[in-house]
């Protein structure tokens, strides 16, 4: 497998290896004992999947009690996909990263606890598979705004599908006093 860090620390982009034949493909998605040797958690407790049509937009979202680490990727169509470091005290706090994922690239995204997670797609429709190192916890979560002007996020659409929550979405300034505060060995 290979393994590309990001300027963002512990956000990292996989590339795990195809076998393809005339009839097809085989790839292993995740396995603990190789991922957790580049430095990922061995146990994920939680898996998702969601189906999104051209030009839905989800995120920016992050647990505060319960911060949840992420192994993303895409099964079906493509998606641009965002990690923000929203980390207090990080030296990298409100920088991100992006990364395109899609079900021909087999590439996969793990987004660390304490960094808020977004993406779009921009296939006519994309199958988002992700696994989680914490259970969700309702009322925990926050959603950033995705144009927040002070992130300056460069997504590829302009006009996004939001749910009802990421349209009223706050500015990452204006939800900083809820954020825990981490500390630095330096």
């Amino acid at each position: 497998m290979k393994v590309e860090t990001t300027k963002l620390p512990g956000v990292v982009i996989l590339e795990p290896v195809i076998h393809r034949d005339p009839r097809g493909f085989f790839v292993e998605t995740y396995q603990a004992r190789t991922y957790s040797e580049h430095g990922l958690p061995r146990e994920f407790v939680q898996d998702n999947h969601s189906r999104s049509i051209r030009g839905t937009l989800r995120g920016l979202h992050a647990q505060l009690a319960q911060p949840q680490g992420k192994l993303i990727h895409v099964i079906e169509g493509t998606i641009f996909d965002v990690a923000v470091d929203i980390r207090v005290g990080s030296p990298s706090f409100g920088e991100w990263v992006s990364v395109e994922l899609s079900g021909d690239n087999f590439r996969q995204l793990y987004v660390p606890p304490g960094f808020a997670h977004g993406f779009c797609v921009v296939s006519d429709h994309a199958d988002v598979s992700y696994k989680l190192t914490d259970y969700y916890l309702p009322g925990d979560e926050i959603a950033v705004a995705w144009d927040d002007p002070d992130l300056a996020i460069q997504w590829p659409i302009t006009t996004p599908l939001l749910s009802h929550k990421d349209a009223n979405a706050l500015r990452l300034r204006d939800v900083l006093s809820r954020l825990p505060k981490y500390k630095y060995i330096v």
